[in-house]
């Protein structure tokens, strides 16, 4: 992968802003430390939400409950994002303020972002955060080289690249963990590229024993498509499986319900569809739909709408047919209808209808949810019941992890992986 912004291509660099305003949406005075990315950002996330197969209508009301749904001010922000893609031609908005929008795919999306992002001026300290993001994603490398490559680009003075990196870091732009004297960078997107590459060096760097439980809980995923974490945990030890977290080798999902939250994991590599597993899915919808879809297999009851055969529910849904209607419906799937995956209504006489909005991201989720061995409602177990109320994708939970929760004999083990795949991963 090119080290070079110019080179790179604008759905890669648009996955990137998305990611990015993610990360400045979380951190107080992050947004305006870095404007032209959380404008972009933020304008793609709406677009995503309203967008779908096909040319559609939205009501006022329901824009302001997207905008609410992704932490933006329906007062103070949405104007000015509507006023942005109104500008680029990606919506019209009547004069009541219903708003009209053509079909659009995510990985169209993402690109959007990119012309967004390059409309809004930004500085070059913003562009050089995009390409920091990505070859520390290719492979995790020193302090030192990431400064030089930033600074040679972008032509940034010593005390600015200085200052871009420890912003960078501090924000979560990419992750660092001290080696020795020197600093190694990194991405949580580790493992979404040349990920067979970088696994075979890990296996390569760890016990015969710890290798056997790798390869273990590898078959596993490529039975199921997603497992709990505790079956993880059991499979490779909580060490190990904490240490190859925080690394990114897995991605940890929570679904979120009134009684507390259940994690599942998944691989990094497992929503690649036909491109770019890191542009396919950059608003982690595919991660959401697979979530919900393994809530209903696992948590729901037969009365109240259990999923049996989730190969057929998934190609009737990405056909543009209807399901319903079942209780779980209208409880389960509201994150994703706030998302702007899915629509549901309410049936005649109980329970809910739904329809996909997205068939690219429901596609991704059929080939997650099926790969190898068709998944079941007996390949998850079931540690709580009520309905899906919340989502948190994968970098939000592995950020969460190595802030709060990760040990300190694990992150020295974390660093040891991550000088592996930077000597010997062969990137």
């Amino acid at each position: 992968m090119s080290a070079h912004y110019s080179d790179m291509p604008a759905k890669e660099k648009g996955a990137w802003i998305s990611h990015h305003a993610q990360k400045t949406s979380a951190v107080m005075n992050a947004a305006a430390e870095f404007p032209a990315l959380d404008a972009a950002g933020k304008s793609a996330t709406l677009l995503s939400q309203l967008s779908s197969n096909d040319e559609t209508r939205i009501s006022a009301e329901k824009v302001d409950v997207f905008a609410r749904a992704s932490g933006i001010n329906p007062r103070t922000e949405l104007p000015s994002l509507l006023s942005i893609l109104q500008s680029k031609r990606l919506i019209d908005r009547s004069s009541s303020g219903e708003v009209a929008i053509l079909g659009l795919t995510t990985s169209a999306t993402v690109q959007h972002a990119f012309e967004i992002f390059e409309g809004q001026a930004p500085s070059k300290e913003e562009r050089a955060s995009i390409v920091l993001a990505d070859i520390s994603s290719a492979a995790p490398l020193n302090y030192s080289n990431a400064s030089q490559v930033i600074s040679d680009e972008f032509r940034l003075s010593g005390s600015e690249t200085k200052e871009l990196l420890e912003r960078a870091e501090r924000i979560g732009f990419v992750d660092g963990e001290n080696d020795g004297d020197e600093r190694i960078l990194f991405n949580g997107n580790l493992f979404r590229r040349d990920s067979v590459t970088k696994t075979k060096a890990i296996l390569s760097s760890v016990t015969h024993s710890e290798s056997e439980r790798i390869c273990e809980l590898e078959a596993l995923l490529l039975k199921h498509g997603a497992i709990p974490v505790s079956t993880a945990e059991a499979t490779l030890s909580v060490e190990l499986f904490a240490k190859l977290r925080a690394a990114g080798m897995y991605d940890v999902n929570h679904v979120i319900n009134t009684t507390g939250e259940y994690g599942f994991i998944t691989r990094p590599a497992a929503f690649h569809k036909f491109n770019d597993p890191l542009s396919d899915d950059a608003f982690d919808l595919a991660k959401a739909l697979v979530a919900a879809l393994s809530y209903g297999m696992t948590q729901r009851t037969e009365s109240t709408g259990r999923i049996e055969v989730i190969a057929a529910l998934l190609r009737k849904l990405n056909a543009g047919r209807t399901i319903g209607p079942a209780t779980a419906i209208g409880e389960d799937y509201k994150v994703l209808e706030l998302k702007g995956v899915i629509e549901t209504w309410p049936g005649e006489k109980f329970g809910h209808y739904m329809r996909l909005r997205k068939t690219d991201i429901g596609e991704m989720a059929l080939a997650v949810l099926t790969t190898g061995e068709a998944a079941s409602a007996n390949a998850i177990d079931r540690p709580f019941s009520g309905s899906m109320s919340g989502f948190a994708g994968p970098e939000a939970t592995r950020s969460d992890f190595r802030q709060k929760k990760q040990s300190a004999p694990s992150k020295i083990q974390t660093r040891d992986i991550l000088a592996v795949l930077r000597t010997g991963g062969g990137m």
